[in-house]
């Protein structure tokens, strides 16, 4: 569990050490959340997009669960690495390291992800698929200028490798470095560690589903594996984090759908018993159908003024301890797969939680995501997105080319982007080559979608086109 940063070592860093008693990694969670970048999480879907409801998750409160189950998931495995003896070198400030760094961890997993949720993902992607054979600098088509990654990382846009771009390069703290948080953290968070030329979503090995990092951004994700010792295998605790973001994201969709009155008691229940037909063994100590009914019943008896909502959400929460529960026994019965760096499932898998998994996230894509409310919500997005990407892609090509000017309105458009990302690309940009500058420059438009609240973009979009949405 490295404690390195990339600023490590430098004079007029160390000073302040002897009087600060906190640890490193305890540091990395109070630079996260004074951070801007996380404050922008409360304004940005995880589910219903613009909701007006304040009850439904945004991507911050679903991060604060995150890092609360991956923190719960460490102290679980924390001690039974501990209690059983699994592991001759792990210590108890181990286990408290793993708990902190699992908590900063679930902080930041999402923080790249642009306005409008894994939509606004699927929608940038989608933009770069049908424009960038169609867009020329100097004559020639931009795809054909782009090395072969380069043209990958954008047709595959991915909120994980933007992530680990943001807190390595754009977020200023005090200078390019960005965060600077311990290597161990970005290691962490690196749940896919491949490139955009190097993912295989068929291979059936997790850590090759999506891509972890840019090319823009290689240089320092070999740093952090080479130190940390991962090299292009997913760091142990990775596997953590994705477990804990799963329970949460799952359970906390249906109970958004439960009250957005998408999901009723009725069918829940009925999913749930339709699964066990044919996943039920003697034995199982959390039968969820069984523990749905007795919590209803337990509302009735009670007078609860709504049996089912009471039912759902104390419903929830059991099914969280459960999860959590079969997570911790995928990691420790894996423990030399994951610390080998050759197990190559998620920790749900062969655990009596697979199913139950399964059956939330078809559940919640039925009856949710791909209802008329959502879809209706999502045409509208991505006229927004595609517009923003229009205009701001076709204004930062001819950027900082000494060869043409910039036009009045691009030169008033680049002037939106923030100043911490215009000087991350003329930093990065400086001494490349006309390849590596133009797809920069690229980056640098996706960095600012990607950095807007979704209200910022509706707002920015109304602005831009006179349109009052």
């Amino acid at each position: 569990m490295s404690t390195r940063r990339h600023r490590a070592g430098e004079a007029g860093f160390r000073q302040e050490k002897a009087a600060d008693l906190r640890s490193e990694f305890e540091k990395d969670y109070h630079r996260i959340i004074g951070s801007a970048s996380f404050r922008r999480l409360q304004d940005k879907t995880q589910v219903f997009p613009l909701d007006k409801s304040d009850f439904v998750r945004t991507r911050l409160t679903h991060s604060l669960e995150v890092s609360s189950f991956a923190k719960s998931l460490g102290q679980n495995i924390g001690e039974n690495i501990l209690a059983y003896k699994k592991d001759a070198g792990f210590t108890m400030q181990m286990k408290e390291d793993i708990c902190d760094i699992l908590q900063c961890a679930g902080l930041i997993h999402d923080i790249g992800n642009p306005p409008f949720g894994h939509f606004g993902e699927e929608a940038i992607r989608e933009w770069f698929g049908k424009n960038l054979r169609s867009l020329v600098f100097h004559g020639k088509p931009i795809d054909e200028m782009l090395k072969p990654q380069m043209r990958e990382d954008l047709y595959h846009f991915e909120g994980n490798a933007q992530a680990f771009r943001l807190v390595t390069k754009l977020h200023y703290l005090v200078d390019e470095r960005g965060m600077d948080l311990t290597y161990a953290l970005l290691s962490t968070v690196v749940k896919y560690p491949v490139s955009s030329v190097g993912m295989n979503p068929q291979s059936g090995n997790i850590k090759e589903k999506k891509f972890g990092y840019y090319y823009a951004d290689e240089e320092i994700f070999r740093e952090v594996a080479y130190v940390v010792g991962t090299n292009d295998c997913r760091h142990p605790l990775a596997f953590v984090l994705e477990a804990a973001d799963d329970i949460a994201y799952k359970t906390a969709d249906i109970e958004d759908a439960f009250v957005k009155g998408f999901i009723s008691y009725s069918q829940l229940i009925e999913e749930l018993r339709e699964m066990e037909s044919s996943w039920y063994q003697e034995g199982i100590s959390f039968v969820p159908s069984v523990k749905l009914k007795e919590l209803y019943e337990r509302g009735r008896k009670i007078h609860a003024e709504n049996p089912e909502e009471y039912a759902i959400k104390n419903w929830i929460v059991k099914a969280q301890g459960f999860l959590i529960n079969c997570a911790t026994f995928g990691f420790t019965s894996n423990y030399q797969a994951i610390m080998e760096g050759t197990y190559r499932y998620d920790l749900f898998h062969d655990t009596f939680a697979e199913k139950l998994m399964e059956r939330l996230g078809e559940l919640a894509y039925r009856k949710v995501f791909t209802s008329e409310t959502i879809y209706r919500r999502e045409v509208s997005e991505s006229v927004m997105i595609n517009y923003l990407m229009d205009r701001f892609i076709g204004a930062v090509v001819n950027y900082d080319d000494p060869k043409q000017e910039l036009g009045a309105i691009d030169r008033r458009l680049v002037s939106f982007i923030s100043s911490n990302y215009k000087n991350a690309y003329h930093y990065h940009a400086s001494g490349k080559d006309d390849s590596d500058r133009l797809y920069l420059r690229l980056l640098l438009a996706t960095d600012y979608i990607c950095g807007m609240t979704d209200s910022y973009a509706r707002r920015l979009y109304q602005e831009l086109t006179s349109n009052v949405y």
